[in-house]
């Protein structure tokens, strides 16, 4: 009985009253695995906010032009209504709000133009004819790239 006296049960105190010291370190593990979850989704998102307006685009095999940040995107939905990036232009209304467009000098921003690929041509070149009116022809058109277009070829009957 002296014996386990002595030794003090076998435990050793440190400092003051047996604590431990508190631990300064922080653990990053789950702060980086967060980082990581908002980075995919970021990614996964960002593509998709480049496109307001819902438009069934056509297919092309044309590369793709590089992206210019001072671009003003003009949309043509399926019903034939006309949008600047996102805002829709009221009806008859789309040769004031292209005067309203920012402009560096005499040359007009570059446009981007979608148009779905359901609509009329004499629609879409409705609007291509408002933008040349309006000084701005520096126009680009808009398809999907990712798939290969349907070309119909004259068959040799028809030559």
């Amino acid at each position: 009985m002296a014996m386990g006296l002595a030794s003090g049960g076998g435990r050793r105190r440190r400092g003051r009253g047996g604590r431990r010291k508190p631990m300064a370190d922080i653990n990053v593990t789950p702060m980086v695995d967060v980082m990581l979850v908002l980075l995919i989704i970021f990614m996964v998102t960002a593509p998709l906010l480049t496109a307001g307006v819902p438009i069934d685009l056509p297919d092309s095999r044309a590369a793709q032009l590089p992206n210019n940040p001072q671009q003003v995107t003009i949309s043509i939905d399926q019903a034939g209504y006309v949008y600047i990036d996102d805002v829709q232009v009221a009806v008859g209304g789309l040769p004031e709000a292209l005067e309203s467009l920012p402009r560096n000098g005499d040359e007009g921003p570059d446009i981007t133009l979608r148009a779905d690929k359901a609509l009329d041509y004499g629609r879409v070149m409705a609007v291509m004819g408002e933008l040349n009116r309006a000084g701005l022809n520096r126009i680009s058109l808009i398809t999907n790239s990712a798939v290969p277009a349907s070309v119909n070829n004259r068959s040799s009957d028809e030559e």
